[in-house]
């Protein structure tokens, strides 16, 4: 049984009160914390991407009792950074939840307003007209289709979206097929430069060549509509819970993973696959 109260439990004005004083004191600098004192927004940014990252993965492993707590983490992120904020005089967390309402009443008009919508597609055609506006508002004279994407997503994130953007105004390809194609010259031509022989000196081309396929790789993805986040989550767990299987059969023997040959590690390899596909 979950340890966190119940939905219909709990007020969730206090409660967050009560967290916002709880960072209040702190950041004190009679009596607060040596460490919160010392952070700034650089320093906290970082734990606020990793955050975000274990809410992610509380989701994908289906732990609601851990997601309770990674959403607290995160909602820690903001009130922290908040706070720091309020300490310059900049804005305070009322302003923060203050404009993330009036953004969301204003970007969904056919719910607080009287627009109508036929589906999904229109809500995010109305979505993306707003925000063009939102941004000739503030003054922003950037036009382009590719316009408003952070360049602080991380980079397959950032690829996706390009992509994306591009497709809504026709530059796209047709279909995943083509894609594959795509990937497979990229890949050659990846292969290619590492036949160089030179990959010390060759760096900036293997760079670029490898980027190329990755972008490709996002792109396949986009049109299998598969999360890459998600696809790459999943490789990342399986490949370490094969590995973690070597390491249990290798002890098992009586042996060190480390100390085995690439063969004797191969046959671990294969032996911990069939066990998974068995």
């Amino acid at each position: 049984m979950s340890t966190h109260d119940t939905p219909a439990t709990g007020d969730a004005s206090a409660e967050l009160e009560r967290l916002l004083a709880i960072m209040a004191r702190l950041r004190d600098p009679q009596g607060g914390c040596p460490w919160d004192l010392e952070q700034n927004f650089a320093t906290i940014a970082p734990y606020t991407i990793e955050e975000a990252y274990e809410v992610a993965d509380a989701i994908d492993r289906g732990d609601l009792d851990d997601l309770c707590d990674e959403l607290g983490d995160l909602l820690l992120q903001v009130v922290f950074h908040a706070r720091m904020a309020e300490e310059q005089g900049a804005f305070a967390f009322a302003q923060v939840a203050r404009a993330i309402s009036d953004k969301m009443q204003r970007r969904h008009p056919h719910v607080f307003a009287d627009v109508s919508v036929d589906d999904a597609d229109g809500v995010m055609r109305n979505w993306d007209a707003i925000k063009r506006a939102e941004r000739a508002a503030k003054g922003e004279r950037d036009t382009s289709a590719l316009a408003g994407i952070s360049r602080g997503l991380p980079e397959w994130q950032r690829a996706v979206k390009l992509q994306s953007r591009a497709a809504k105004v026709g530059f796209d390809w047709p279909g995943p097929l083509p894609v594959l194609d795509k990937a497979a010259e990229e890949l050659q031509e990846l292969r290619e430069e590492f036949e160089r022989g030179d990959i010390a000196g060759n760096k900036a081309r293997l760079q670029e060549e490898l980027g190329d396929l990755l972008f490709v790789c996002a792109n396949l993805a986009r049109h299998a509509d598969i999360d890459l986040g998600a696809a790459l989550r999943g490789a990342n767990h399986k490949f370490e819970r094969r590995f973690r299987s070597m390491e249990a059969q290798a002890e098992a023997q009586g042996d060190a993973l480390a100390a085995l040959d690439l063969d004797a590690k191969e046959a671990l390899w294969q032996h911990a696959k069939a066990t998974e596909k068995a």
